[in-house]
């Protein structure tokens, strides 16, 4: 006894003379399995219990089954070797039921299997493969298996090989065969997978139409349906965001006007005040090389307000030198100067007359050398760029 508790090479020869004794008969596997678990550790070795229940032997990392050559240490009387028809692997999944709610302990190993099946899908021949996508739909439609279990399936190989998606659907369509499109998308909601369904397909084909096509194509209309939905929710979503984020802008925007006549400030006196609040509303990454994206993604939201207060030449230049000031100061913020005044002139906050004057003389010395080499090409374009619309109006 203390022997087959602990051996797993016993374990398994246990479980496949158990299982090859009660043959086709998934009732007597199902007794058998129920009264093994009181003398063997199904705890302890719960993978290979269910790497046999399904593929007929033990599995080595990657899929490839042990001892495959000896018949005596496998099994026909498996998931993989039964018919590849929903009715019986139904009765298959029956088997898993009833061992999980005897041995609730199983159930994490069983979804832990699970994953580790789906990683190996590569290693299975295409029999298998929807063998497998048919018993996990059955399962997952009972509620045996949580849908996190999909999140195997955007494995880059077997996503670039076509496999997720193929898998995919034929694990789906046994799911909406036991259930419904509906319970198939609420879980896939709750788990938060349905933004990531596009994932089971390569990079180049992550679209909803291809998408759309794909399962269309195969039967599955309602999930290509509902992808469109989630799309356009999505989108809304944006733009929502966008609303408030402008709504909010106005909001300040109305109340700085209010400031500046109640204590009558000029504009240049309130464009540094608004620059420091906004660069002080952000806990700021440490690392330069991320630091740029980050201010640059923050400042192209703030860029319609510091417009609305930088429309006198003086207002900009001390603008400019307060971003000069801080990119100096904050030293992961040196090489993002060049970057914050481009994206000001696109963003119309800053004209080119004004970063033209502070070049030539309205810069202040910190760190004057880096900021003006770094600016040296952009204002050369400037310079090239009024140079021709000179010569174009005196061509008029």
């Amino acid at each position: 006894d203390e022997k087959e508790k602990f051996e797993p090479t016993v374990f398994r020869d246990t479980i496949v003379q158990g299982l090859n004794e009660a043959g086709n008969d998934l009732e007597a596997i199902a007794k058998f399995l129920d009264a093994t678990g009181s003398r063997l550790d199904y705890r302890r070795y719960a993978d290979t219990l269910f790497d046999i229940l399904v593929a007929g032997s033990m599995l080595a990392p990657g899929g490839t089954r042990i001892d495959d050559n000896d018949k005596t240490k496998m099994t026909n009387h498996c998931v993989f070797f039964a018919e590849e028809d929903h009715d019986a692997i139904r009765n298959y999944a029956q088997v898993f039921n009833k061992l999980i709610r005897r041995y609730k302990y199983l159930e994490k190993a069983f979804e832990d299997e699970i994953k580790k099946l789906l990683l190996f899908l590569k290693a299975f021949t295409e029999t298998e493969q929807t063998k497998l996508a048919m018993l996990s739909g059955i399962l997952l439609a009972n509620g045996t298996l949580p849908a996190t279990i999909l999140t195997s399936l955007f494995t880059d190989n077997i996503v670039k090989e076509g496999i997720a998606a193929s898998f995919a659907v034929k694990l789906f369509k046994a799911w909406m065969a036991e259930k419904d499109a509906n319970s198939v998308t609420s879980a896939l909601r709750k788990a938060n997978l349905d933004k990531r369904l596009l994932e089971l397909f390569p990079a180049n084909r992550q679209n909803v139409d291809h998408f759309a096509k794909y399962f269309t194509e195969a039967g599955l209309k309602e999930l290509s349906d509902f992808l469109r939905v989630q799309q356009s929710l999505g989108t809304r979503k944006e733009l929502q965001k966008e609303l408030q984020e402008l709504y909010f802008l106005l909001q300040v925007v109305l109340y700085v006007k209010e400031e500046m006549k109640r204590n009558e400030l000029p504009e240049p006196a309130v464009i540094g005040l608004l620059w420091t609040c906004v660069m002080n509303a952000v806990e700021w990454n440490k690392k330069e090389e991320l630091v740029a994206e980050q201010a640059l993604k923050h400042l192209k939201q703030y860029a319609p307000l510091l417009a609305v207060f930088s429309t006198q030449g003086q207002s900009e230049l001390i603008l400019l030198q307060k971003v000069q000031e801080y990119c100096y100061d904050n030293i992961h913020f040196m090489k993002a100067f060049q970057k914050i005044v481009v994206l000001f002139y696109k963003a119309d906050v800053l004209s080119e007359e004004a970063i033209l004057k502070w070049y030539k003389e309205a810069h202040v010395a910190k760190g004057k050398s880096v900021f003006l080499d770094q600016m040296k090409k952009f204002v050369e374009w400037l310079q090239n760029a009024e140079e021709e619309s000179e010569s174009e109006g005196e061509e008029n």
